[in-house]
């Protein structure tokens, strides 16, 4: 199955979890007010994901002049991919990690660390750049913040049901109506986790997208897969200091080692990864 059949089929299952917790929770005001105000959150998130996710890490753009090598990666990457030239940002971290941001091409960042331009060979890097700029061609920013506005809804509703249950409901308490009072406490429980398990999954199958992708513009799929394996080996010994809420923007999750499942993690196994590359 592709991966953008697959983010499709995902993304309609979190539209029909809405739908679901809507009929158990009878009158379905609460959940619109809670959808749109999830709209709302997060289309602004998406607006100005540049802005906010740079300031958090310090992120410097840098001119041609401060970093002509990288620059020159960018730019001939783009190039390929059919993309306007991105603003190129540095981090002043050692761990080696790096993202793309922006509410579409035309605003699009790309960002890496100090540790990764001195961890990195220069077809490493092309293969990383590379992969960050697929996320770019994707969209996957939109993407990302759909599936985020539909499992905010998801979990504002279900902590509705939870007090509604609390205080004797306030939709139908009729089985056929509104799923009942055990309906609506045992959905208030499993919708949230069932959101975030989806929404890691549609994260996870945009990576494997971008790696694809990635490759493709670089012309090989053995630097971006190299590049894997060094970057998982280094920010074991140089970890990075990120908030959860981004982990996903990364070519590597920072939050990687404190993860113990991997239905909740925003990124394949490093393995998979460099499997599906190299096909080997």
């Amino acid at each position: 199955m592709g991966n953008s059949i697959r983010t499709g089929i995902l993304l309609a299952g979190l539209t029909a979890l809405v739908m679901v917790i809507g009929r158990l929770l009878g009158g379905q005001m609460g959940m619109i007010i809670a959808f749109f105000f999830a709209i709302i959150m997060n289309f602004g998130s998406y607006w100005f994901s540049d802005k906010i996710v740079l300031r958090i890490y310090r992120a410097k753009p840098v001119s041609e002049a401060e970093a002509p090598d990288l620059h020159r990666i960018v730019r001939q990457l783009a190039q390929q991919a059919g993309l306007p030239m991105p603003k190129v940002c540095i981090m002043p971290s050692e761990s080696p990690n790096a993202f793309a941001t922006g509410r579409n091409p035309q605003h699009a960042v790309v960002a890496v660390t100090q540790g990764i331009l001195r961890l990195l060979d220069e077809n490493e890097l092309k293969g990383v750049l590379a992969h960050e700029l697929a996320h770019v061609k994707h969209r996957d920013i939109l993407i990302g913040s759909i599936a985020a506005t539909l499992a905010g809804a998801i979990m504002m509703v279900a902590s509705m049901a939870r007090w509604a249950a609390l205080f004797g409901g306030f939709g139908s308490q009729d089985d056929d109506d509104g799923g009942g009072m055990i309906g609506l406490i045992a959905m208030s429980i499993i919708a949230p986790i069932a959101a975030m398990v989806i929404q890691m999954a549609i994260s996870r199958s945009r990576e494997y997208a971008a790696d694809a992708a990635g490759a493709s513009f670089a012309g090989s799929p053995y630097g971006l897969a190299s590049a894997l394996q060094k970057i998982s080996s280094a920010s074991q010994q140089i970890p990075m200091k990120a908030e959860p809420a981004t982990a996903h923007m990364f070519i590597m999750n920072p939050l990687s080692g404190k993860s113990l499942m991997n239905l909740f993690s925003t990124h394949p196994p490093v393995e998979k990864r460099i499997e599906k590359l190299t096909g080997r």
